[in-house]
């Protein structure tokens, strides 16, 4: 067992997934190995292997682990109106939740970029990547739903909301890190209020006046 930068004990798999965390970020996913995860860790190969059989076990452990971390960055609590909630979220979304989580927000979206690229070749991570998307999907859907029913938001199909909220935060958070660029968030946000005003929002709603 070791322990984390505030001196609290980690526990051997908490360990081997944030060494497997840093080991992605420093070597990208097609150079990757046991040993390079290993280096990253207070224990020897061995006792990854005791773990995980082989790299690609350890991977889908890792993806499980990384998209549980995506979901608790961008959890939004279920108070106040569904105008606000939806702000909130997209704000989460495209930047990091207002305090940070365990993993940099930034450094967390290049290390899901590294593993969604396998996704079309591996069922098991596009299982898991699918799984992802239903829930924050459904997030979406849920607080567009309420505000229809409470007069906020027009009358429009809340999934083709969630559908051009996600696809629009997800490319501005890609482009976001892979260009040499540090404004498409920001522009991706300040489309997407454009958008939502003409096509969301009801006058007078707080997603109308940001």
């Amino acid at each position: 067992m070791g322990a984390n930068a505030d001196g609290e004990p980690v526990d051997t798999e908490e360990a081997i997934m944030r060494a497997t965390y840093r080991a992605l970020c420093k070597h990208g996913y097609a150079n990757l190995t046991m040993q390079a995860i290993a280096d990253e860790f207070d224990k020897t190969k061995g006792v990854l292997h005791y773990h995980y059989d082989t790299k690609e076990a350890l991977l889908v452990a890792f993806l499980e682990y990384l998209l549980s971390a995506f979901e608790q960055n961008i959890a939004v609590e279920g108070r106040g109106d569904p105008d606000e909630r939806l702000e909130a979220l997209i704000d989460t979304l495209l930047f990091g939740p207002p305090e940070r989580g365990t993993f940099d927000h930034w450094e967390l979206t290049t290390a899901m970029l590294e593993v969604r690229t396998e996704a079309p070749h591996n069922d098991e991570f596009c299982r898991q990547l699918s799984r992802n998307y239903e829930t924050v999907e459904a997030t979406v859907i849920a607080i567009v739903e309420e505000g229809i029913e409470q007069g906020v938001f027009r009358d429009v199909d809340p999934e083709q909301v969630a559908t051009l909220l996600l696809a629009s935060i997800n490319g501005g958070r890609i482009y976001q890190v892979t260009l040499e660029r540090d404004d498409i968030a920001e522009i991706t946000r300040a489309s997407l209020d454009a958008i939502l005003r003409e096509w969301l929002y009801r006058s007078g709603s707080t997603g109308d006046t940001h």
